[in-house]
């Protein structure tokens, strides 16, 4: 399929029935790495597959589960599920929903797993057998009690069962970008835009735009550019700097929330030389759990906030923020103290510090080239001679699943709104059902069993104390060193209004014009 674009649009969905010709365009501050929807649980690729794609159960903009392509849901017992599906659903092709297409979207899981640095397998793993007992229902027998099935489910997208053969190399070509979204598939050409069309025959309220352009613009200054000359609708992550300019202008408005999303250091807690941390002996100093509180004790996360962020965000001291099923309040933030860092350093046999290279993108997050820069700062004030280095996203992330670095700056979002959604990509035991995002590769039977107790845990009391188990546990080991959380921030057109979400997702169908 011959891939094409236009400059910038942004996607939106009407509060009633949709305006003729409608355009939309929107700037982004990270584009898709792939456009097939169960390859890579990535927030840009999640963000824009949302536009196109329904699961059976969809998060709203609280990530709370509302019923998609599924309309109810119901257990014979505590391993079976059963699932009716909305009558007459279309896919972008015109073909009709059944639950043979469930079935195979489920099956396909595994296939698109292949050569992913973040595969949805996860998601599945509670699955032992998918089966459509008739057109619209599809009976779902897990392998244990798995309480969290509907979060999980939540993130599959559901795909016509023609596409379930087609490989993610095909599918980024084109081929197979079949969905029952509101808007449907046209163009993409990576790192520059994505070109979706309205879907007519969507099964929910009817999309505003008929056609919306998502154009990439990684640079800050030049997003907020194309917003104020009009060249765009709406743009994602404000940087903060410019809220308040955007805000008070009769033209714009802003739209945030706190957002579920954490910054966070990854460390290399595995190999005994790592290519870039060295202590005067050669060996990884990263494996010492000292060493690793020293770092956290060296991070003044106010000041990250205050000076580089403008206020837009919270400290963080575990992976979900307050308020979220998990989240321990047994857990304070590392508070900022340079000295204790030293004598930390000194205790763990660095007293006159080591060498570390500290990596990170420099076009995913907003101000990550900054932060990082900051951080490297703060470790080489208390003796940690540190050098920053940064990459596009695009190289970044690859280059870190392959363990190439030594310490990794990345964000995370609750993806199934709930701690484990976190807590086992960043932090289980890596293997090919878990603990994929985890590239310092550590690793504690602990947290292992705690989170997999929680998993299986049907009592829903039980289950989060088991989550707090597991995430006190991870973050005592230092683990991962959260930074913060960060603000989701959204501007638009003043004529046009945006629903911020948690997720950090821009959504077409979520921006509407408040032209009577």
């Amino acid at each position: 399929m011959r891939l094409f674009h236009r400059l910038a649009i942004v996607a939106c969905i009407a509060a009633s029935t949709p305006a003729p010709a409608a355009d939309l365009r929107v700037g982004l501050a990270a584009g898709a790495t792939s456009i097939d929807p169960q390859f890579y649980v990535l927030g840009p690729n999640s963000a824009l597959a949302r536009n196109m794609f329904d699961a059976l159960v969809n998060q709203d903009e609280t990530q709370q589960i509302r019923p998609a392509l599924a309309l109810s849901w119901s257990n014979s017992d505590e391993v079976t599920w059963e699932f009716k599906l909305r009558p007459d659903v279309k896919f972008h092709d015109g073909a009709t929903l059944s639950a043979t297409d469930v079935v195979a979207s489920l099956k396909r899981v595994e296939l698109a797993a292949r050569n992913s640095p973040s595969s949805f397998l996860p998601y599945v793993r509670d699955v032992a057998e998918a089966m459509a007992v008739d057109p619209l229902t599809v009976r779902i027998r897990t392998k244990a009690p798995a309480p969290l099935l509907l979060n999980n489910l939540s993130r599959i997208a559901i795909l016509p069962a023609a596409s379930a053969e087609v490989p993610t190399t095909e599918m980024n070509s084109g081929k197979g970008v079949i969905g029952t979204g509101p808007f449907r598939f046209v163009a993409w050409e990576p790192n520059t835009s994505v070109e979706l069309v309205r879907h007519a025959q969507y099964w929910g309220a009817a999309p505003a735009w008929d056609k919306v352009v998502f154009r990439v613009i990684t640079n800050n200054t030049t997003r907020v550019a194309a917003l104020l000359a009009g060249d765009v609708d709406a743009i994602e992550a404000v940087p903060p700097a410019d809220i308040a300019r955007i805000g008070q202008s009769q033209k714009h408005r802003t739209s945030s929330t706190l957002s579920n999303r954490v910054m966070y250091l990854h460390m290399d807690q595995d190999r005994e030389t790592s290519p870039f941390a060295a202590g005067p002996d050669g060996r990884n100093p990263l494996k010492k759990a000292e060493v690793r509180r020293a770092l956290s004790l060296a991070i003044n996360r106010k000041a990250l906030i205050e000076r580089i962020m403008d206020n837009q965000g919270e400290p963080a001291g575990q992976l979900v923020p307050k308020g979220y099923f998990g989240h321990s309040g047994a857990l304070a933030v590392d508070a900022y103290d340079p000295e204790a860092a030293r004598k930390a350093l000194t205790a763990a046999g660095y007293p006159d510090g080591f060498t570390l290279t500290l990596d990170a993108s420099n076009d995913r997050y907003l101000n990550d080239q900054m932060i990082a820069q900051a951080l490297g700062q703060m470790f080489t004030r208390v003796g940690i001679k540190t050098a920053v280095e940064t990459l596009p996203g695009s190289v970044f992330f690859t280059r870190a699943s392959k363990l190439e670095f030594s310490m990794i700056m990345g964000g995370a979002a609750v993806e199934t709104g709930e701690a484990s959604g976190v807590l086992g990509p960043l932090l289980a035991t890596f293997g090919p059902a878990q603990g994929q995002g985890n590239r310092g590769r550590y690793s504690s039977p602990a947290f292992d069993a705690a989170l997999k107790a929680a998993l299986g845990q049907i009592d829903p009391a039980r289950r989060e104390n088991d989550l707090r188990t597991a995430m006190e546990i991870g973050m005592k080991d230092r683990g991962v060193l959260p930074l913060f959380f960060i603000a989701n921030v959204w501007a638009t057109r003043a004529d046009l209004s945006l629903t911020p979400r948690s997720d950090g997702y821009t959504l077409a169908q979520d921006i509407r014009t408040t032209k009577p």
